[in-house]
């Protein structure tokens, strides 16, 4: 259906929703950035053009469109299509542990696992609520803030090598008005918080592997390559975190880390290591726990 056409004979929400996830099918675009179906991709951004948040009234969806917001969403689904980039940073929103956060192409869209642990206040590895708490390769700072609503007496740093990255965190704490809480810290790994120790240090870093980056669907590509790639095996960034971590580790401290497909390899590099790999319940893998005693151990310290 032509632009033209698809203006004059949809009429709902509900109808351009249908719309676009038809044309996403027929386009091929790839889903993992927040959604994983046509559907949920489509009504993103048919929500973010007409400017509703969800459907919190059902009715919503067979609430008509202006022919302005009908030039809206069509053009958001267009530009989904021919850019091939996430729809979060056509909207300028992600949502993550409930709460909404900036986005755009300085950071990686939020959408990590650890999302649940957080939930969970990191039980049962924590043994209470932590009082400084260090979020590394933060990109957002969706991690970090989420930690620091979990957490309200916690002391949390938001810290990454990315200047642009670390403009957009700090417009999210803005945004949750938690500035006497969150802070921003800008160096590699922990250049930045040298000196200080935690009681949790949670990172989502770089872990793609050289073949899965070359691989990955264009819109990941357009994602900052630099939160992506680590190396041959996804694990030059985590060989360096692990060796350092237990350095700004609490004792009984606990740190946190994603390595998604890199999974099975750092596993093999490390089999002395007693990584606890956590079962999410609402899909995801490849989260590993740690205490601060056993990476001593295993270093001999």
């Amino acid at each position: 259906m032509q632009t033209n056409d698809a203006r004059a004979a949809l009429f709902t929400v509900r109808d351009f929703i249908r719309y676009g996830a038809s044309c996403f099918n027929q386009a091929g675009v790839f889903f993992g950035h927040g959604t994983d179906n046509a559907w949920d991709e489509a009504a993103q951004l048919v929500l973010a053009a007409i400017h509703l948040l969800g459907f919190e009234n059902p009715h919503v969806l067979d609430a008509r469109l202006t022919d302005s917001e009908k030039s809206r969403v069509l053009a958001l689904i267009a530009e989904r299509i021919e850019r091939r980039v996430p729809a979060a940073y056509l909207t300028g929103r992600a949502r993550f542990c409930g709460l909404d956060f900036n986005v755009d192409e300085r950071v990686l869209v939020p959408r990590s696992p650890i999302a649940e642990l957080i939930e969970a206040g990191f039980a049962p590895w924590l043994a209470g609520a932590p009082e400084y708490v260090l979020d590394l390769c933060t990109g957002s700072g969706c991690i970090g803030i989420a930690c620091a609503y979990q957490f309200p007496d916690a002391e949390v740093v938001l810290s990454d090598i990315s200047a642009d990255a670390l403009a957009v965190a700090e417009s999210n704490i803005a945004e949750h008005g938690l500035a006497g809480q969150v802070v921003t810290a800008e160096g590699d790994l922990f250049a930045a918080v040298d000196g200080r120790c935690f009681d949790l240090i949670v990172s989502n870093p770089p872990y793609v592997d050289a073949d899965d980056l070359v691989a990955m669907p264009a819109e990941f590509h357009a994602e900052p390559d630099i939160g992506l790639g680590s190396g041959f095996d996804g694990l030059d960034f985590t060989r360096r975190l692990l060796a350092e971590a237990p350095d700004y580790l609490n004792d009984g401290g606990v740190l946190v880390v994603e390595v998604g497909n890199s999974a099975q390899a750092l596993a093999q590099a490390y089999p002395e290591l007693d990584f606890q790999w956590v079962e999410f319940a609402r899909g995801g893998h490849g989260v590993f726990v740690i205490t601060r005693e056993a990476l001593v151990a295993q270093a001999g310290r």
